[in-house]
């Protein structure tokens, strides 16, 4: 049983720990080898947990429970706002043997849920183009918006970004992300 619920203090070391799994198995022969194992723990702890921390200043992580975390995601208001969208999905983990569970899929309908109870109406996520999870949120029903090139880590990367312009929609809709998968495909 897994269980989505927003994040606690406590929850910010196995938060390191899911983003730094995720990260080795899905970025290996895409991120800078020197970069995937230099990820540290200790630093990624102290910066969950300054981010949990600051719920108040409009940023939300939601964690996936199952005797422990074993996903999570992050959301707030856009940071860049050169598209037409509020909200912005910052970070979506599953560990990849949670994954096609559909727990990825519960963490986003919570974040776009709490982006909407803060006055969100629409929301996009950046995604890396080479990361083969992202036609997930294609199936999700996520519309391709932007592509952009970011230099980070020393390489440059080729950024994807997919957005959903009606949060009240997908609130409406009885499984709101499920119906519109069918859509989507």
């Amino acid at each position: 049983m897994v269980t989505i619920r927003r994040a606690r203090a406590g929850d910010a070391a196995d938060i390191a720990r899911v983003e730094i799994e995720t990260w080795r198995e899905t970025y290996a022969g895409v991120l800078p080898d020197r970069m995937l194992l230099g990820m540290s723990e200790r630093r990624l702890t102290a910066g969950w947990r300054d981010t949990i921390a600051r719920a108040a200043a409009g940023q939300h992580v939601a964690v996936a429970d199952c005797r422990g975390v074993v996903g999570f995601g992050s959301c707030g208001p856009i940071r860049a706002g050169a598209l037409p969208y509020d909200g912005e999905v910052f970070t979506l983990y599953v560990l990849p043997d949670y994954q096609g569970r559909g727990i990825g899929r519960a963490l986003l309908a919570k974040l776009f849920a709490t982006l909407a109870a803060a006055g969100g109406r629409s929301a996009l996520i950046w995604v890396l183009a080479d990361n083969p999870s992202r036609f997930f949120y294609h199936a999700m029903g996520g519309a391709l918006v932007a592509v952009r090139r970011e230099r980070q880590w020393g390489s440059v990367l080729r950024e994807m970004a997919y957005g959903w312009s009606d949060l009240a929609e997908i609130a409406r809709t009885p499984d709101g992300l499920v119906a519109r998968q069918s859509r989507a495909t």
